[in-house]
């Protein structure tokens, strides 16, 4: 008997769930094909499939179609990200269906340099255009929380995207639960724990400022802020669901496993080395972190106990915040890139 590739046998021992990340259209039908129930693509989606031969020939058309069209020059790189997420999202329509709206969303966020509430909601109702199984992903800070209350209380699903610290995740558990208490069906919000830019963050620091912390504990901070995360918001907002991201390492996933969660994956160098190496599930998630490792984190760097206490950031913070920056610069690079090579075809 043949035996069962890894994210079968996740799927079927744990309650734990992949999700694919900035994918082309071949890589998504993969990606089904071994077990994946929904998908992410971020702002640099774009960039990532015009730097893919494969790919360019067609988005150039789009371009060129959308510039004839009249689309407005700001406008048309919005335009191209919601065609080509569109593309992706009809491919896990079936899954949408078939598991009546549980699984198959894709989710999509707008322009990186625009995110106060106006832009994000308008941006979010324009892309939700593109499927029924659109979801859109809105960073939580100020002002996307803002946007958050608005669109839930619209029904629309959500993606709670950016998030580095517990504080965000019960802020945005507070609000989708104020804006959807009068709703009679309510549509689905996860809150995503990006947990692998937390550790790249964390590990930059420490090369940069040289501080003393050792590899072995260095490594459980990004996993130790999620598991908190993961745990007061299962008590106290169980309606919102749980998205592990920005894996930078296997462990990313393989650490994450034995949670009720959705963990986020790139298919290249992820996906396809735990698909190669098949390691055995063995569900970890609900290891404790031990105290001295808490408490070492928290001692020597600061931003680690920001994400970890709630108390120890405020709402006016979280867009500063530094693994915030780190991810977010990432999207404006590539958004700022997208719109150079499309204004180099008009």
């Amino acid at each position: 008997m043949e035996e069962k590739t890894y994210f079968h046998r996740v799927n079927e021992l744990t309650p734990t769930r992949f999700w694919i990340n900035n994918v082309t259209q071949e890589e998504a039908k993969r990606a089904l094909a071994e077990g994946a129930r929904g998908c992410t693509q971020n702002p640099a989606y774009v960039w990532k499939m015009m730097q893919r031969e494969s790919e360019l020939p067609e988005i150039q058309q789009l371009i060129m179609r959308l510039r004839d069209q009249g689309v407005a020059r700001n406008q048309i790189l919005i335009a191209v990200q919601r065609e080509l997420v569109g593309r992706i999202a009809k491919l896990f329509l079936p899954l949408y269906q078939q598991s009546q709206g549980r699984w198959g969303y894709v989710s999509i966020q707008g322009d990186p340099f625009h995110e106060d509430c106006d832009s994000i909601v308008k941006t979010g109702l324009f892309n939700r255009e593109a499927g029924e199984n659109l979801m859109i992903k809105i960073p939580v800070t100020e002002e996307g929380l803002k946007a958050i209350g608005i669109l839930a209380a619209q029904g629309v699903p959500i993606n709670a995207a950016e998030g580095m610290s517990v504080r965000q995740a019960m802020d945005d558990g507070r609000v989708y639960t104020e804006a959807t208490k009068h709703c009679v069906r309510k549509a689905p919000i996860y809150y995503s724990h990006i947990t692998g830019i937390l550790d790249e963050y964390l590990h930059t620091t420490v090369q940069e400022t040289g501080v003393a912390i050792t590899s072995d504990v260095l490594f459980q901070a990004g996993i130790a802020a999620a598991k908190k995360t993961y745990a007061m918001t299962r008590v106290q907002y169980p309606d919102v669901g749980f998205i592990g991201g920005g894996a930078r390492g296997l462990h990313h996933f393989t650490e994450m496993v034995g949670a009720d969660a959705n963990i986020t994956i790139n298919w290249q160098g992820t996906a396809d080395k735990l698909i190669a190496e098949n390691p055995m599930v063995v569900q970890r998630f609900f290891m404790p972190t031990p105290d001295h490792v808490v408490d070492e984190l928290c001692t020597k760097l600061p931003d680690f106990r920001k994400a970890y206490f709630v108390e120890a950031i405020k709402p006016s913070e979280y867009e500063d915040f530094g693994p915030v920056v780190l991810f977010r610069s990432s999207f404006e690079d590539a958004w700022s890139k997208a719109l150079d090579k499309i204004r180099s075809y008009q």
